[in-house]
Parts: structure tokens; sequence; C-alpha cells
């Protein structure tokens, strides 16, 4: 058992050291009916990256719209997020979320979108996505979908790479 518990925490530790962070702020409009003000939506999201593979945690509005009483617009959403596909500075992005709207009758949110990213610079990085929200309550179920584009600045270059690398191919 110490020896599986101590692999554990190397492992743990390794993924950590090779993680990258990042931050991104993350506006879209959605189809929506209302004005322009109650279909645009923003969020920030900070996380960490592991080459191809990355998880955020997202806070956010679904709506910049004025509310009557209690903002029912804030939420909170984990954001798993896989490079698909890589072809030099542009990447095919696709990321399930799954989150809770604060004090909404459709508390229970979950996210599917798919965007294609470009990696301005080691530090910036921009995504133009699309997707769909679907949101749930107790009596109640909709969905929505949006279009946006993401900031995102990482505080170390991102320099994309294997989580173990071969030696022998870098000898060569």
């Amino acid at each position: 058992m110490k020896k599986l518990l101590t692999l554990a925490v190397v492992m743990t530790i390794c993924c950590c050291c090779t993680a990258q962070t990042y931050f991104s702020f993350v506006p879209s409009l959605t189809n929506s009916p209302g004005t322009l003000a109650e279909k645009a939506n923003f969020s920030f999201e900070a996380g960490r990256q592991w080459d191809c593979f990355s998880l955020g945690a997202d806070i956010g509005k679904t709506s910049l719209g004025k509310t009557e009483g209690r903002d029912t617009t804030m939420y909170l959403e984990v954001r798993p997020n896989l490079n698909v596909f890589q072809q030099g500075k542009f990447t095919n992005t696709l990321t399930p979320g799954i989150g809770v709207i604060f004090n909404s009758k459709e508390n229970f949110m979950t996210e599917l979108t798919s965007g294609i990213e470009y990696a301005y610079s080691p530090w910036w990085h921009l995504n133009i996505y699309f997707g769909q929200y679907y949101y749930s309550g107790r009596t109640s179920a909709s969905n929505v979908s949006f279009f946006g584009l993401s900031i995102m600045y990482f505080l170390k270059p991102y320099t994309p790479g294997a989580l173990l690398e071969n030696n022998k191919a870098k000898d060569k």
C-alpha cells in the first residue's frame, strides 16, 4: 500500500510540475430572444494545461441584461478541454462542461463546445468557439446555442510536448 501511495504522489507531482497555468477571458453571444445585452454573456477561466488536455474553473454570467430582484445569471463551471487536432499554430478544441447557476430555477448547466484555437504567441492564444448550453431544473429545462471569442494567457510560454519524453529521440 505504501508503494502504491508513493507512486501516486510522485505521479501527481510530476503532472503538476509539467502543467502550465492559464487565464482566459471568454465572452460570447447566444441565439436567445432579447436585447444585445440579454444575449451577451462572459466568463473568466483559470486552469492548468497538460499538453493536449486542460482543466479549468469558469465563473461568469449567462446574461448581461438587467435583472429584477436576485441575480439569477451567475454561474460556476468546471471545463475540461481536449485539443483534438493540431496543425501548425491552429488547434481544434472540444470542451464539455458542467456547472451550477446560482439562484436560478434551471440551476444545473452542461455545455458542449467546439472551437478553433490560434497560438498567436507562446503566451497568448485566441479561440473562436461555438456550442450549446443545456439548462435544467426541477420543473423545466432549456438550451441555447452560442458563439464567441476567447483570449487565453499562459503564465509561462506554452510549449506543447509529451508528458514523458523519449531520451533516445533527443540524443539523435
